[in-house]
């Protein structure tokens, strides 16, 4: 008798940011399917005859779904876990889904998200934890870090044998005992809280860390399917990327304040920024050059408008925003 075969589904997920004024945001794609009214990334199946590439399929779904025409594209990782889309005993296609980072600016045209029924929505929502800007989450220590820490006093479960036991995880992850805080490390944070079952989402997948719990805390907003995994993915990569790669200017007009820049790095990388040091860092990299215009808009001093230097790529192989320490 032939065993029976499960069919596999290829999709694909974007995790689209811009920035609007100082906060980053994620493109949420209008709810369908069983999403019991979660926010969702955008996504779609691949299609083998209709798509040459991946990213093919990716930027032509993307507009019709949403209408709108994506810049700058990167594969993330490909995601697939039992469980993203199915329940218990659901004999339907196990779906792996390979995630896509795409960087755009905000349609000036506002009725093209209205009509698809699409929004960006501040990514903060999904991960108040990241946000430094203004000072340390207030949610770390009234919330995660007593109940990690408790989780990792208990006896480790049966399962495959890591590297690094609890405790030093979340030293790590979390920058405790001394530990300093890394920005990039997003998606260890939200994989320790999911082994922890501290999400939502960990319930949602029957986890028993989960399950045995009488009451999970409000950690941010859960997601559809894993779309909180994979954006927490997009945002590694891209905090990552500000340092070798000049990626932030996908994210910016064509002419800025360095003012406008500068915020636009704090609200990527969840992080305040030192405005002198950031300054001699921009003129040290020769990332930007003036374009000889002023904006009167600041409020103050007219402040000079600069614009990307694009002969940097061809002059350094790394031209990116290499971050000092916390200030």
């Amino acid at each position: 008798m032939d065993a029976q075969i499960t069919p596999i589904e290829i999709g694909l997920t974007a995790a689209i940011v811009a920035v609007e004024g100082d906060e980053p945001m994620i493109l949420i794609a209008a709810d369908g399917g069983p999403s019991d009214g979660l926010a969702g990334l955008p996504f779609g199946p691949f299609d083998p005859v209709a798509h040459r590439t991946f990213e093919m399929g990716l930027r032509a779904w993307v507009e019709a779904q949403t209408g709108l025409s994506v810049g700058y594209v990167e594969q993330l990782y490909t995601f697939g876990d039992r469980g993203r889309h199915a329940v218990v005993r659901d004999a339907g296609p196990h779906v792996v889904s390979i995630g896509y980072l795409a960087l755009g600016r905000l349609p000036e045209n506002a009725g093209v998200l209205q009509a698809s029924g699409a929004r960006f929505e501040p990514w903060y929502r999904f991960f108040p934890w990241e946000d430094w800007r203004d000072t340390r989450p207030a949610i770390l220590n009234s919330v995660i870090l007593p109940m990690l820490q408790e989780w990792a006093k208990q006896p480790e479960t049966a399962g495959p044998r890591l590297a690094l036991g609890r405790r030093e995880r979340l030293r790590l992850c979390f920058g405790v005992g001394g530990s300093p805080w890394d920005e990039e490390k997003v998606l260890d944070r939200y994989e320790l809280l999911y082994e922890a079952g501290l999400v939502e989402e960990t319930r949602r997948d029957g986890r028993r860390a989960a399950l045995a719990r009488n009451k999970l805390p409000s950690l941010g907003e859960p997601m559809r399917f894993d779309h909180r995994r994979i954006l927490a993915t997009a945002i590694a990569r891209l905090r990552a990327k500000l340092k070798y790669r000049p990626v932030i200017f996908e994210l910016m007009p064509a002419d800025f304040t360095l003012t406008e820049l500068q915020r636009t790095v704090e609200a990527i990388s969840g992080r305040h920024l030192h405005k002198q040091n950031f300054r001699r860092l921009v003129e040290t990299a020769s990332l930007v050059e003036p374009t000889g215009e002023v904006s009167t808009t600041t409020g103050g001093r007219p402040a000079a408008r600069f614009r990307f230097r694009r002969e940097v790529i061809q002059e350094r192989p790394a031209p990116g925003l290499r971050l000092g320490g916390r200030s």
